[in-house]
């Protein structure tokens, strides 16, 4: 039962962070599964049950958090179309082509860009309102294509969603506002998100009895979370979103050096 309560609490904290900030929140949810339940005297996860845990936490994320901020009208249908579309093809292709490629030297270059990534979120964005409506959302096609491709092959070859690297690329690259870069993401891990969750239920690697307090806790908490992003000034969202994707490239680094 002990595990169940505390797979319940990691799923609520990673749901609200998903709905808040936009991301999938794998990137917080697998460290947390691996390291919390060993200091609560209870037996560590396998990396299967990890993975298996954290795409569903992710889908379910990315789902709620995305119709929470769709109804406040900061979710691009065209430009998680274009986005969405080219991540997945690009994840699929870098998946495939990862035997082929040095995953240390991948996940160096990763590492950096996460870096670099935190550094932009501190770079000021024009025209980064408040309120902006995604219903009237102008932006470059080639960029948003582009910016996703690179993500989502990079990422498929290191096995990094690089949901994190998207939203300051898409606010600094693609000139997208924040909020509708923050609504859209989630749209757009989504999608991937599913491919890989259809993928590890097919073949059996979730551990779907420990999903249960991940299900009923993840959908609530990613709601409020992103009930919660609407009233937290934009600048202070990209602050929290620099500290978080710095702290993913600390842990990359980490992985690399020790």
């Amino acid at each position: 039962m002990e595990i169940y309560l505390l797979i319940g609490c990691l799923g609520m904290f990673t749901g609200f962070i998903s709905g808040l900030l936009g991301i999938g929140g794998g990137i917080i949810m697998a460290p947390l599964l691996l390291y919390v339940p060993p200091l609560f005297g209870l037996e560590s996860f396998s990396m299967r049950a990890v993975t298996g845990l954290t795409i569903v936490q992710g889908l379910l994320g990315c789902l709620s958090g995305g119709l929470t901020h769709r109804k406040f009208s900061f979710v691009s249908d065209k430009l998680s179309a274009y986005m969405g579309v080219s991540i997945f093809i690009a994840a699929l292709t870098g998946g495939a082509a990862a035997r082929f490629v040095s995953n240390e030297i991948l996940l160096f270059i990763f590492a950096c860009l996460a870096f670099v990534a935190a550094l932009l979120m501190f770079a000021p964005v024009k025209n980064d309102t408040e309120n902006p409506d995604a219903t009237d959302l102008d932006f470059c096609k080639r960029r948003a294509v582009t910016a996703a491709t690179g993500v989502g092959l990079l990422g498929g070859l290191v096995g990094q969603g690089g949901s994190f690297i998207l939203i300051p690329l898409m606010t600094t690259y693609v000139k997208i506002p924040t909020r509708i870069a923050i609504g859209s993401n989630l749209v757009i891990v989504f999608l991937s998100s599913l491919a890989a969750f259809i993928g590890k239920a097919a073949t059996g690697q979730i551990n779907w009895l420990l999903a249960i307090p991940v299900v009923l806790t993840v959908l609530p908490a990613a709601s409020v979370g992103g009930h919660v992003s609407l009233k937290v000034p934009v600048q202070w969202l990209r602050k929290l979103l620099a500290v978080l994707i710095g702290l993913a490239a600390v842990r990359m680094w980490g992985s690399l050096l020790f």
